[in-house]
């Protein structure tokens, strides 16, 4: 099969999409080509970029990169019970189609021959699980997505059986920590709970996969012969897979038309997007979540700061895999999600930003939303959000400007992370994603890095690197890779805008994400950190001397010294406290 991404398969033909998977669009596709007065723009790429948010299809020239048309449904998602995230793999595999028939007649439009489209990318959110009848076609359960927290228990009884409770014990073939981020566990559950699944497992009729292997199964014609396959990228989310043989772990795993010649993660496809492509070079994408990847080259390179190592991308059947330094956040966009739909103190997002702009400041308002618990560096399930410093003088505008300063801070934790693994410090940011149009977040965040933040002017760069691993397949060849051929891409930069005084005050800030620690503390269920007398003791008399401090030296530095040493007693912070 020819692939931009390693596909891992046993098939040996090429999957493709189904000619009329919808009669609708044959008839419309039958029509379009009846058409004589067409722009021929040179080989076109499409790319599927499947998200937790959304769904889109976009075409691009493959000679220029230019984005020509696109279209974008939205994906609703539902919470069966607190903590539980799952969405319907059938509208999600609609979106797609409606995402493709609105895009065709866009181009159509346009006056663009659709015909030239030589091939398709798919990219998607990953870890998120389901389960299907490769019998009937249809899904077996809801698919759980993967900030979804139902696989707790399940991640504390397979800690509970490693030597030393050791979460990372199978991060040496993995690369990843025992979490209910990823993949088996949420497979381990359906298993469990899911009695339809359990009935296909032992009948032999259940098929498993991530979102990629859900549509391209579906694409390539489904029960009558659809393709059932990955990529490393997504395999590698799994906790099933081996990333230094790129294959199935045996031990693990014992818990006609275009062809669809690319396949990548959408965290790798953003990779590729934007083109870092060179061992050093970073991503940040800001989406649901907040994904900091780092190309660490050919060898993967095992963090000792509370990283993933995952495959970065595999550009090819014979060639190398190359791989990347993980720092995962869980919820990014989410909370601007949860401002509006929970709170409702905001209608759209960006009146987020316009919100956080009139006031410039949090005004000692903390905010961490650990809604899912805390992922890197802190891999605490049980964590739960907190909100502090308020005042009568608080106001919304405060709640927003410290929304978007959580996101800041859980990425400043994350590089500072990387940099500790790596080294080499980072001298620039590259991002990407939803959130990256909030000008104020963006100048925010190199003010709290310290660091320029470089943001593309074409913002797809997750469906531009599934569609640059389909372009330049083996078999397609219409895109090519090489640093000299690729177009240059124009970019904004927002350069640190703070004095060496305002660096230091984003610093004693930055002591304050130590509220993570507060946040850990806070389990699930009735459990409250004042149950516990020590700890109730210890939190409360950490706010009266700091109270009394602020009278003392003038600055409000609530909670600022409350000591991470309460998450990891080894971890080392530049903070202390001395009782």
């Amino acid at each position: 099969m020819p692939t931009g991404s390693g596909t891992i398969k046993k098939n040996s033909y090429t999957p493709v999409l189904t000619p009329g998977y919808r009669k609708e669009t044959a008839h419309t596709n039958s029509r379009m080509a009846a058409s004589s007065n067409r722009i021929m723009l040179g080989p076109l790429v499409a790319a599927i970029d499947q998200g937790t948010s959304s769904t889109r299809f976009l075409v691009f020239n493959a000679k220029t990169a230019e984005l020509l048309s696109h279209h974008q449904v939205e994906i609703k998602q539902s919470f069966p019970k607190e903590g539980w995230v799952e969405e319907d793999p059938k509208e999600i595999l609609q979106s797609v189609y409606e995402c493709m028939d609105r895009t065709c007649e866009k181009l159509t439009q346009l006056n663009i021959d659709i015909s030239n489209i030589k091939a398709i990318g798919v990219t998607n959110q990953r870890e998120t699980t389901l389960v299907w009848d490769k019998e009937t076609g249809e899904p077996l359960y809801n698919a759980i997505v993967w900030l979804d927290l139902r696989t707790q228990s399940t991640v504390e009884r397979l800690i509970s059986k490693t030597p030393g409770r050791n979460k990372n014990h199978l991060k040496h073939k993995t690369g990843l920590p025992i979490s209910t981020y990823f993949s088996a566990v949420k497979l381990r559950w359906l298993l469990d709970n899911v009695d339809e699944v359990a009935e296909a497992v032992v009948t032999h009729r259940a098929m498993f996969g991530t979102v990629d292997s859900w549509l391209i199964w579906c694409l390539t014609g489904g029960k009558s012969g659809g393709v059932h396959c990955t990529d490393v990228t997504n395999a590698s989310r799994t906790m099933l897979f081996n990333i230094h043989t790129l294959d199935w772990d045996p031990e693990l795993c014992s818990l006609t038309g275009i062809p669809i010649s690319g396949c990548l993660g959408d965290q790798s496809a953003a990779l590729v997007g934007q083109m870092c492509f060179q061992d050093g070079q970073a991503k940040n994408t800001y989406g649901t979540g907040c994904f900091l990847l780092r190309n660490t080259g050919a060898k993967p390179v095992m963090s000792d700061h509370g990283l993933l190592t995952t495959v970065a991308y595999k550009l090819g059947r014979d060639k190398p895999a190359c791989y990347a330094l993980e720092g995962s956040v869980a919820i990014a966009g989410a909370v601007v999600r949860w401002l509006k739909d929970n709170l409702g103190i905001i209608q759209t997002s960006t009146e987020l930003e316009k919100l956080a702009a009139s006031v410039g400041t949090s005004y000692g308002c903390y905010f961490v939303p650990a809604f899912s618990g805390l992922y890197a560096p802190y891999w605490e399930p049980s964590a739960r959000g907190i909100i502090c410093g308020l005042t009568q003088f608080t106001n919304r505008s405060h709640l927003a400007f410290a929304a978007l300063e959580a996101v800041c801070f859980q990425t400043r934790e994350i590089l500072d992370a990387m940099n500790q693994d790596s080294g080499i410090p980072l001298t620039q940011l590259q991002v990407d994603g939803g959130m990256t149009s909030n000008r104020l977040l963006m100048q925010l965040q190199a003010d709290i890095l310290c660091i320029p933040v470089v943001k593309p002017s074409m913002p797809e760069t997750t469906a531009l690197g599934a569609a640059m691993a389909a372009g330049a397949a083996e078999g397609v060849s219409v895109w090519s890779l090489r640093p000299e051929d690729l177009s240059e891409v124009t970019s904004e930069k927002f350069e640190p805008q703070i004095n060496p005084e305002g660096t230091r005050r984003f610093s004693k800030r930055r002591s304050s994400m130590p509220l993570t620690t507060v946040a850990v503390s806070l389990n699930m269920g009735e459990t409250s950190i004042f149950s516990s007398l020590p700890l109730g003791f210890y939190v409360v008399g950490s706010m009266c001397m700091l109270i009394g401090a602020k009278y003392i030296s003038g600055q409000c530095l609530f909670f600022a010294c409350l000591p991470l040493c309460l998450l990891k007693k080894n971890r080392n912070h530049n903070v202390h406290t001395h009782f």
